[in-house]
């Protein structure tokens, strides 16, 4: 009697279990669905806070991004020093005077066309009302006429105050521009001195061997492609500030050379500098000329020149040494332009060639197609 009502509770036992062990097994694909989805939320999380912190410490973090970025691209100057058996610290204050010296002399050589630009802002602006009316009431679907510049904040009293204004907030601005000058200065000088301690730091910070060994590739590799891109980046866009002031002053637009400089600094910024070049020579010819088609010459010649050095001097020199991916280039421009302004335009590119350099470095495959590669 006692075997006989075990074996229904058995089974009654069985059945729970089997039971439970479904439900566990039911409920184990939601519990992973939850913990993926609550990591998730923790990283966007994190990212979102860690953006807030690079947005409010760009005072702080714009200098020394920009100097530790200076300070690679010297890595390889830096390196031929050290051969030469040059210590560390003059090596440092060496590259960084010879830094100093090049933006003192581009500075020296704008601060004059630059003060009269200034001075003669309210007639430049005049004038460009009184060329540009005209053309308004030709085209009368954009359904603007002269009496809409009479009056409001398109009124001419109203755009020379905003320009007075512009320039007050520039000169306000002079200060911490300064200071940031001092501390982009004082970075580059440190980093550059204490790099091969700053890299040994970081190597030994790994514990495994075959870390180290990628950590160090990394590296080399980091300075190699930001070194040899700028480098040519820098000859190349040289020579194309020296054809724009040939083409400015051919063209009859004045100030040719601080066209030409314009042409180099704006190179560096892809598709947003060639953009606001251009379209700043095409308003300075049609201010300048009677007819359009004389007036969007400059412009039109720089654009054909500029596109000319982009897609067949550069790829030329270049090869396949370095391949810049111009989606994650033109992303990068917008997220850090919107970051941190004028100075994220400039540290986008280099950023993104550190990102596309690690990422390259991580994956076996392409590294080995790279190494095959001639030259």
């Amino acid at each position: 009697m006692h075997d006989m009502s075990a074996k229904p509770a058995e089974r009654r036992l069985l059945r729970a279990g089997l039971d439970l062990e479904k439900d566990l097994v039911e409920e184990a694909p939601r519990r992973r669905g939850l913990d993926m989805a609550s990591s998730w939320a923790v990283i966007g999380i994190f990212f979102i806070m860690a953006m807030g912190v690079v947005y409010l410490m760009a005072p702080i973090l714009i200098p020394l991004c920009l100097a530790v970025v200076t300070g690679l691209i010297f890595g390889v100057a830096a390196e031929k020093l050290n051969e030469f058996g040059i210590p560390p610290l003059p090596t440092a204050l060496l590259l960084a005077g010879a830094f100093g010296t090049g933006l003192f002399l581009v500075a020296g050589v704008l601060a004059d066309p630059i003060a009269q630009l200034a001075s003669n802002a309210p007639d430049l602006v005049r004038g460009a009302y009184d060329r540009i009316t005209p053309l308004f009431s030709r085209l009368g679907w954009l359904s603007i006429h002269p009496e809409t510049f009479q009056s409001g904040q398109m009124s001419m009293e109203k755009v020379l105050e905003n320009t007075g204004s512009i320039l007050g907030i520039l000169s306000s601005s002079l200060t911490p521009a300064l200071l940031q000058g001092m501390i982009f200065f004082a970075a580059l000088v440190l980093f550059l001195s204490a790099r091969l301690k700053l890299r040994q730091m970081i190597i030994m910070g790994f514990p495994r061997r075959s870390q180290r060994l990628t950590t160090i590739r990394i590296m080399n590799a980091i300075d190699s492609a930001l070194g040899y891109y700028f480098a040519t980046a820098t000859l190349v866009y040289a020579g194309l500030g020296v054809v724009t002031t040939l083409i400015t002053w051919g063209g009859g637009l004045a100030m040719p050379a601080l066209w030409g400089v314009f042409a180099f600094i704006s190179s560096f910024v892809p598709f947003l500098g060639v953009t606001l070049m251009t379209i700043a020579l095409a308003t300075a010819g049609l201010l300048t000329h009677d007819t359009v088609m004389m007036g969007l010459m400059p412009a039109l010649a720089f654009f054909v020149v500029h596109l000319a050095m982009e897609n067949l001097v550069m790829p030329a020199v270049m090869g396949k040494r370095l391949e810049v991916n111009a989606f994650i280039i033109f992303t990068a421009i917008i997220f850090w332009t919107w970051m941190w302004g004028a100075a994220g335009a400039m540290l986008a590119l280099p950023l993104s060639i550190i990102g596309m350099t690690i990422a390259d470095e991580l994956r076996p495959a392409k590294r080995k197609a790279k190494r095959t590669l001639p030259g």
